[in-house]
Order: C-alpha cells, then sequence, then structure tokens
C-alpha cells in the first residue's frame, strides 16, 4: 500500500486521487483528500490536514470527512472541506460553513463572440467598473431599507425579479430557486442586518470579481448544448457572497455557541469547530439565519447581474435579453450547509445504503449533484447540474456538470475553484499589483481593474494552484465532469 506523511499526519492511498487519514484516538471518522500526488503535496504544506483531521471530531460526522483538489488551510475546517452531520445525533458548525455565507459564482451567458469584442475590453472594464460597486465597505445597487433587508432575507431572488432587477428564468436556474424556505430573518442579529443595509449589490474585497470571458473549449458537446454554451462565445461570471450581513452572523452563532455550548467546545481541538447540538434551540436559530444569509448572497449577485446587463445594453446599444440573449446559465453555492438525504453507512444483505438525513457542510466546495435529480433545475436535469469552476485571472475557468460518482465519494460535491497557494501577506511580498496588471494586458490581452495595486497582487495568478490539475482530478474521479473551459478578457475586483 502506498503512504504519504505529513507532519506526522499518516495518509494510505486507497486508489488513484483517493487518499485516507485512517480514523484513530478520538476521530469519529476516517477522513480522505481527493487529489493527484502534485496536488496532495501543495495540500500537506499548511494545516489543511491537520484541520481535516480535526473536523472528523465533529458529533455525528457521518461516513467520513472530505478534502476537495483545491483545498488549503482555512478558519478550523479547511477551505475545500467537505463533512456531514447527522441532523437528529449530529451537530451544525458555522465555522465548516464559513464567515461568507452562500460565497458561490453564476455564469451569465450571452450570443456574443469573442471577435465582437475585440478593441472594445477597456471601454467596457471601465464601465463595469464604474457601474458595480466594489471593494471595502459600503456601497450597493439597492437602498437598503429595513423593510427590503428583511424581504431579501426571506424571499431571495424572488424578491428582485418582483422587483424589475431580474427575469423568471433567473428563478429558474438558481440554485434552490434563489430561495431557501427554512430561512428566518428573526434569527440574524440587527448588527447583522445594519452591516448589510448598504452593500445589496456589490463585490466587496479579497478574492470576489465580475470577469468577462470567451469559451475556448468545449469537451461534452451535447452537455454543452444542453446549458447553452459553444466556443467562441462571450460569457460573464460573478464570484460573491453575503457580504458583511453573512460575516457578522458567523461571529454572533460562532460566540452564542460558545457561551452555551462550553461542554461540546470543549470537546474539540479548535473552537473555530464550534457547533450547537442538532435539536438544540441554537442549531435551529443559526441554521434560519445561515438561510437568511443564502438569500441575501443569492439576492446579490442578482443585483450585480442586473447591472451588468444594464452596462452591456450601454456598451453595445442593444436590449441585453432580447438581442444580447443574457440568460442565466447557472448560480451555485460553495459555502453552505443544507439538510440532505443521502445514503450512508455499509450496504445491507442486499446492497442497500441506509438514506438519513444530514447536515452537509461545504466550505470552499461545490454541490454537484448528477443527471436524474430532483434538486436539479429541470432545464438540465437530463444532463446534470452545471457546476462553475473559477480560475485564476490569469488563466482559464470551467464549467462542470454533476459527475455520477459524486453521490458515492463526496456527498455530491466537487471543487470550487483553483485553490490558494500562498496567503495574502505572501502573496503581495511576492507580487507587484501594476505590474500584474501590465503583464496581462500586454501578454495575454486580460484587462484588470481594481480598487487598489494590493487586491491584484494579493489575486495574482501565481498565487493559486493549477485549475486545470485540480478539474482533472475532479473529472477522472467522476464527480465533476468537464464541460466547457473559459479564459478571461477583463475583470474587474474589488
Amino acid at each position: 500500500m502506498t503512504t504519504r506523511e505529513f507532519d506526522g499526519i499518516r495518509l494510505e492511498k486507497v486508489r488513484e486521487h483517493v487518499w485516507e487519514i485512517p480514523r484513530e484516538g478520538d476521530m469519529n471518522v476516517p477522513a480522505r483528500v481527493l487529489a493527484s500526488e502534485e496536488l496532495l503535496e501543495q495540500i500537506g504544506s499548511d494545516d489543511t490536514l491537520q484541520q481535516l483531521k480535526n473536523a472528523t471530531h465533529l458529533p455525528g460526522m457521518t461516513d467520513r470527512a472530505i478534502c476537495m483538489p483545491d483545498g488549503h488551510q482555512g478558519y478550523g475546517f479547511p477551505v475545500g472541506g467537505v463533512g456531514a452531520t447527522d441532523t437528529r445525533t449530529g451537530c451544525i458548525s458555522p465555522g465548516a460553513i464559513g464567515y461568507d455565507i452562500n460565497c458561490g459564482v453564476r455564469m451569465v451567458k450571452t450570443n456574443l463572440a469573442y471577435d465582437d469584442l475585440r478593441g472594445r475590453e477597456e471601454e467596457l472594464v471601465d464601465a463595469l467598473f464604474e457601474a458595480v460597486p466594489s471593494g471595502l465597505g459600503g456601497g450597493g445597487i439597492v437602498k437598503g431599507t429595513a423593510d427590503v433587508v428583511e424581504a431579501i432575507l426571506e424571499r431571495g431572488v424572488e424578491w428582485a425579479v418582483d422587483e424589475g432587477y431580474g427575469v423568471p428564468s433567473d428563478l429558474r436556474r438558481c440554485e434552490d430557486e434563489g430561495r431557501r424556505e427554512d430561512a428566518r430573518p428573526e434569527f440574524v442579529t440587527q448588527k447583522a442586518k445594519d452591516r448589510g443595509r448598504n452593500q445589496i449589490g456589490s463585490l466587496g474585497s479579497g478574492n470576489h470579481f465580475l470577469e468577462v470571458q470567451r469559451v475556448t473549449d468545449v469537451f461534452r458537446p451535447e452537455v454543452a448544448e444542453a446549458y447553452g454554451l459553444s466556443e467562441g462565445q462571450i460569457v460573464v461570471l460573478i464570484h460573491c457572497g453575503s457580504r458583511g450581513l453573512g460575516h457578522q452572523t458567523c461571529t454572533d452563532y460562532l460566540r452564542k455557541i460558545e457561551k452555551q455550548h462550553g461542554d461540546l467546545l470543549a470537546e474539540l481541538p479548535d473552537k473555530e469547530l464550534a457547533a450547537a447540538p442538532a435539536g438544540s434551540a441554537l442549531a435551529e436559530e443559526y441554521y434560519g439565519a445561515m438561510c437568511a444569509c443564502i438569500n441575501y448572497a443569492w439576492t446579490n449577485r442578482q443585483l450585480i447581474t442586473h447591472r451588468t446587463r444594464e452596462v452591456f445594453g450601454d456598451v453595445f446599444d442593444a436590449d441585453p435579453m432580447a438581442d444580447l440573449g443574457m440568460e442565466l446559465l447557472y448560480d451555485v453555492a460553495h459555502n453552505i450547509g443544507k439538510k440532505e438525504e443521502h445514503a450512508v453507512g455499509e450496504p445491507d444483505a442486499d446492497g442497500e445504503r441506509e438514506t438519513r438525513e444530514l447536515y452537509v457542510h461545504r466550505k470552499g466546495a461545490t454541490r454537484a449533484f448528477p443527471a436524474g435529480r430532483e434538486e436539479v433545475p429541470e432545464a438540465y436535469r437530463d444532463v446534470g447540474q452545471p457546476v462553475i469552476i473559477p480560475g485564476s485571472m490569469g488563466a482559464g475557468s470551467y464549467v462542470l456538470r454533476g459527475g455520477a460518482a459524486s453521490m458515492d465519494l463526496s456527498f455530491g460535491s466537487t471543487a470550487h475553484g483553483a485553490g490558494r497557494l500562498m496567503s495574502r501577506t505572501q502573496a503581495k511580498q511576492e507580487f507587484w499589483g501594476g505590474d500584474v496588471q501590465d503583464d496581462l494586458a500586454e501578454q495575454q490581452k486580460i484587462y484588470v481593474k481594481a480598487q487598489s495595486g494590493a487586491t491584484i497582487a494579493e489575486e495574482a495568478p501565481g498565487v493559486y494552484k493549477d485549475v486545470d490539475e485540480v478539474v482533472r482530478v475532479s473529472d477522472e474521479l467522476g464527480i465533476g465532469d468537464k464541460v466547457a473551459r473559459t479564459f478571461p478578457v477583463c475583470n474587474i475586483k474589488g
């Protein structure tokens, strides 16, 4: 048996791209890393494996804790981590979902070809940067009165469409149709609501972006056709989340859990894994508040989509929908916790496994349900759920479809991006934002605009893992199948 060891943590190779940390001591389950040899070296270079091992201590953790191919060190729970806990006997952990609740991505199609855009890249990036609020702090597309915030937390994208910021097809092409029915706005604190009031329809900062891309490769033509993608086509990728509202909600509930469930916290190896026991009042309150934040984030991306459509309409002097075909392909979250039913445990004499309701925590991991699942929009149910995997602003991104093996291997999940190689501090020491911006424009014809050079340095292409390798592993494991590859044309960041 092939084994590897990193800082005293031993991994056994189960099969190609599947590595297991065996259960020992107080671990409730083993842990698995889905990675190639190359990616495993990178994953093992920071605290990712220790954090993954720590996550197995969460009460009710089922089958295994999992790290995706793009995994890297996070706060308590690794980014790229998936953990499923029993909704009756387990727990729910805000740290295993993340501070930016429903950070996610959406792709908007157009009927423009790359040739239609050449020569107008700088005009377009300037117009988008002017129109779409970005950066730290406030500034949004709509005025966030108390009533507006409550409606968004309750109804999500339904509110946006009713208010004229979208079209009905946007609902049909969004995960959960853009609304979590379990949302309970009353469990979101006033402080969190106040932080979100002036940020509705904004990118924020860090790795969030709006990127105009061209489709460069199609790998599964029949699926690409179902998704409405073809080579040379221009698409838009939007990546952001719930801004200060989601961050404050995670912070609020971590503090509440520390006070009310200190006995459970004392049993965990990292306080950032703080969890509320399933069935407790605090678990139900956090779940309701988190679902409300999910609705806020979907609405946030919807409003940015609306503004993006307006910009394209102005720049190309055309109707965004009727002339430019700016339909939503899909919107999917990658920092989220959801109640889902999964087959778990060892098969019985008839080869059947028990189906149980679980809290599936995905932190920097994307739901990737295969064809036939009722959760997949009807338009895509025969081919599988679209999965959107952003690369860096100097590399390709990918559209995948949920793979047939994902339900058995990863609780219906795959990677969420390229995954960081460097911290932001290290990136700013290694790169100079102006040089990165100039190199991208001169060498690759990629036009980037941001609030500061520091942001560009923090997000330089060299900061990230090889997204091609991440996607290769996903595809070969059958958890997310390659459909199409895109490449940046222009990008705005906070």
